[in-house]
């Protein structure tokens, strides 16, 4: 049985991350702030989210979180913290410890009726070897190479089995590279499609870690946020994937991404000096197939490359004070 919006008690984890803050804010647009439990590490900052509630909160900590989701009488779980991929090279065992118990802890919640429905945060990190680059589909055969993508892969299997031995009502999307103004980029393999706006609007140019012909799936933060929203919002009978669904957003290089620049800043210019992280976008997919995600739960995307460039210059213009 669905909860009704107005009974619906929601606890976001990693609430203060790049997915979460602007989550958490859409979550409260929709269910009211009293609805919305936002949960982190570090102290509660009110300009960071408009959750009625905030839980400082240690997710590997079972008892605590149990007791939250008691205390509030949560409904559905959005279980976005996790350790990414940068950091979890650095520190395997803590990686696989953070990424994957405390699923597993609100998976035991669902089974045992505590909570009724939980997302989770897969990521294009579950691809890897042997894959085709272009249009890779839902059911291709996961060889990730990283840690972080190994912990994501055990989650979806993990998700998979719930459902199925449990019927436990878990929702996942396999997040390609994530494109913002809100938040600042993270270091990660993506980044430089976020770092390359901030450098036209205040120098005028950039020097791109990332060859000028390697395309990579991205998305745009309100796609992202939206395409999820789609997914919990789904009967749960229209859902044939309970691993996680891939989510394509556009593809592009940074060659077309400076182009695409270049009509709003005629003066910007691109350089391109590879590092570490070529390797890591040479093993990922280029671009990838979610037609199944668009026949089960309607997805859509309202930004392609020219919307989001327009978006992301006028948004950080104002942000940047130019």
């Amino acid at each position: 049985m669905e909860t009704d919006t107005h009974t619906e008690k929601i606890l976001i984890t990693g609430a203060l991350g790049q997915i979460g803050t602007e989550l958490t804010n859409r979550l409260v647009e929709i269910h009211g702030a009293e609805n919305v439990i936002a949960s982190g590490l570090d102290r509660w900052d009110k300009k960071l989210t408009s959750a009625g509630f905030y839980e400082r909160m240690d997710v590997s900590n079972t008892q605590l979180v149990r007791q939250v989701c008691k205390d509030y009488e949560i409904t559905t779980v959005y279980h976005l913290a996790s350790l990414l991929s940068g950091t979890s090279e650095r520190q395997p065992q803590f990686a696989w410890k953070l990424n994957v118990e405390p699923l597993l802890n609100f998976l035991e919640l669902a089974k045992e009726g505590l909570i009724k429905k939980v997302f989770w945060p897969s990521s294009i990190a579950v691809f890897g070897k042997g894959i085709p680059k272009e249009n890779v589909g839902q059911d291709v055969v996961l060889n990730p190479t990283t840690v972080y993508g190994i912990s994501k892969m055990a989650g979806e299997k993990w998700c998979e089995y719930y459902h199925e031995k449990y019927g436990v009502d878990i929702r996942s999307i396999r997040y390609p590279g994530l494109i913002s103004w809100k938040t600042p980029a993270g270091g990660g393999t993506t980044d430089y499609a976020v770092e390359i706006f901030y450098e036209a609007i205040e120098e005028g140019k950039y020097k791109s870690f990332i060859s000028e012909n390697t395309a990579m799936p991205m998305l745009y933060m309100d796609d992202a946020i939206n395409a999820t929203l789609q997914l919990m919002e789904a009967p749960s009978e229209n859902l044939t994937v309970r691993s996680s669904y891939n989510l394509g957003g556009m593809s592009f290089t940074p060659k077309e991404l400076a182009e695409e620049i270049k009509k709003e800043i005629p003066e910007f210019e691109i350089s391109y000096e590879p590092d570490f992280r070529q390797a890591i976008a040479d093993s990922w997919p280029a671009s990838i197939d979610d037609s199944v995600a668009k026949k089960d739960w309607g997805l859509t995307y309202d930004f392609g490359i020219t919307e989001m460039t327009k978006d992301m210059i006028k948004n950080l213009k104002v942000k940047l004070g130019k």
